[in-house]
Formats: C-alpha cells, sequence, structure tokens
C-alpha cells in the first residue's frame, strides 16, 4: 500500500494541485497557542490558518480528505474540535499531548464524529506511549521529529531516526495496532539524508504516513501556475515509482539503507559542528 501524503496549505488553489497530484490529505494547521515560545530561534513556520480557510478547502475537494490541526488542549479545545468538524474535517490532530489524560479527553471530544488523529511530540508522551494509546478511538499517530528534537536539545531531527529511538518508538506503537507516520520529506533526490533514504525508512519501520516539507514545491504558485502543478505533480510521481522500486527490496536493503542514514546524519552533525 502506498504510503499516505500529506501536504499543509490553505490555499484551495493549491489544495486543488495537491490533490491532482495524489496527495492524500490536505493538512489545514489552527495550532499557534505555544509555538513561538517552543520553535523560537528555529527556522520553522507558524501557520495563520483560520476556520474560515478549512471551509474554503472543504469547498474545493473531492478526493483528497481535510486534516485539521487544532491546539494542544485546554478550555478551548471543545470549541475548536467543534469548529473543525462543523467546518468539514474528516480528522482533528491533537498536537503537543503528554498524557493519556488529555488524549483521553481529546477522543472524547471528537466523539466518533470524524477520526481522531495525534501529534507525537513530547519524551513524556514517548515514555508512556503504550498506556497513551489505549484509548479508544485512536485512528492514526504521526511523530513529530522537530518538536521532539528541541525537547532533546539534539542538532538534528532526523538524529531520532538514526539513533534507535524511532525504532524502540515504532515497535511500541505496532504493538497496539494503531497507524503511524513519521515527520516529513523533501523530494526526491534533495538534502541529506536524501529523501528516498528517508522514504526507505518509512518502509522499514512500518510507517504509513509523511508530511510533504515546505522544500517539496516551494515556488510561489502565483508565478506560474502550470509550473508549478508540473512540478508537484513530478515531485509526487517521483515518490510514488520509488515505492514501487522500494516493494521489491529485501531485509538487506533496508539493513543498508539504515546504516547509510546513520552515516548520513552524522555528516550533517560535522557539518553542523564546523559552523561558526
Amino acid at each position: 500500500m502506498s504510503i499516505r501524503l500529506l501536504y499543509i496549505t490553505k490555499d484551495p488553489n493549491v489544495a486543488l494541485i495537491a490533490e491532482a497530484a495524489g496527495v492524500d490529505w490536505i493538512f489545514v494547521d489552527l495550532e499557534y497557542r505555544g509555538k513561538n515560545l517552543r520553535q523560537i530561534g528555529r527556522n520553522t513556520v507558524i501557520s495563520t490558518h483560520t476556520i474560515k480557510d478549512v471551509e474554503g478547502i472543504r469547498q474545493v475537494l473531492t478526493r483528497s480528505r481535510l486534516l485539521v490541526r487544532v491546539n494542544p488542549l485546554g478550555e478551548w479545545s471543545e470549541g475548536e474540535v467543534d469548529s473543525a468538524i462543523a467546518a468539514g474535517a474528516d480528522a482533528v490532530m491533537l498536537p503537543f499531548f503528554k498524557t493519556k489524560e488529555e488524549v483521553y479527553r481529546f477522543v472524547r471530544l471528537v466523539g466518533g464524529r470524524v477520526e481522531a488523529w495525534l501529534l507525537l511530540e513530547t519524551m513524556d508522551a514517548v515514555r508512556d506511549i503504550d498506556k497513551i494509546l489505549e484509548a479508544p478511538g485512536i485512528d492514526y499517530i504521526h511523530v513529530g521529529l522537530n518538536d521532539l528534537h528541541i525537547e532533546r536539545k539534539t542538532r538534528f531531527m532526523f538524529e531520532f531516526l538514526a539513533d534507535g529511538s524511532m525504532d524502540a518508538l515504532a515497535r511500541e506503537i505496532q504493538a497496539t495496532g494503531v497507524a503511524f507516520g513519521i515527520g516529513g520529506m523533501a523530494r526526491i533526490g534533495e538534502l541529506l539524508p536524501p529523501a528516498e533514504h528517508i522514504l526507505a525508512e518509512h518502509y522499514r519501520l512500518g510507517s504509513v504516513g509523511v508530511i510533504l516539507a515546505r522544500s517539496f514545491c516551494s515556488q510561489p504558485i502565483s508565478d506560474q501556475k502550470a509550473e508549478f502543478a508540473r512540478h508537484f505533480d513530478d515531485g509526487v510521481r517521483a515518490i510514488r515509482a520509488m515505492e514501487l522500486w522500494l516493494a521489491e527490496q529485501d531485509a538487506v536493503f533496508f539493513e543498508f539503507n539504515r546504516l547509510q542514514v546513520q552515516r548520513e546524519v552524522r555528516m550533517v552533525l560535522d557539518s553542523l559542528w564546523e559552523s561558526p
């Protein structure tokens, strides 16, 4: 089965292009509480999406499904979950949770009306993941490598993948039967570790979902819509072609790739230590 591709946008035109290219989930991001403090000084984006954006995306989608991330749990959560569902969300995602009590409450708020997704971004949640996933009604959990690497005070977000932490977490999640995904991914052939090596790690670990990174299609759509669409479509086609190839590989290949990713992460870390 192909990995589910998620793409964050509030632009209906971009959503239509992503849908036509084969993106499975369009992701509208309503989270803002606490993100500036958590991610201060980082090369990250704090989204400015609104419920109106959810409604706008809902109106144009015909095949892709609609995911809405709300804020971490608080007194505002019931209203946010209800608003997201009323605006047309197919799934609502809870970020930055730490305890099973938060997850149980979130699942109750969703109440089976749509899918209940979790974004695992804290080490407290990693440590208690077996208890957290005992909550009935969790449809999917995504491992957020960026916030985890901030909390762990590591230099590079893929250290969690390279140092064995993701292997241990994947085994615990798989034991519960809950579907999971991991982090984000650039275009095939780009960055270090290259996206194709990261994709192979998804297959080795049993991940079924990945967020397409900002760099996946960074040119403004306003420049040339047709060129933007072609660029996006080419990127998704390359992922799907790589998946067909990966499906034919054996355990020896995936072990070689795991070690290669470790070497590439060390290369990145070495370059960071050499930076002024």
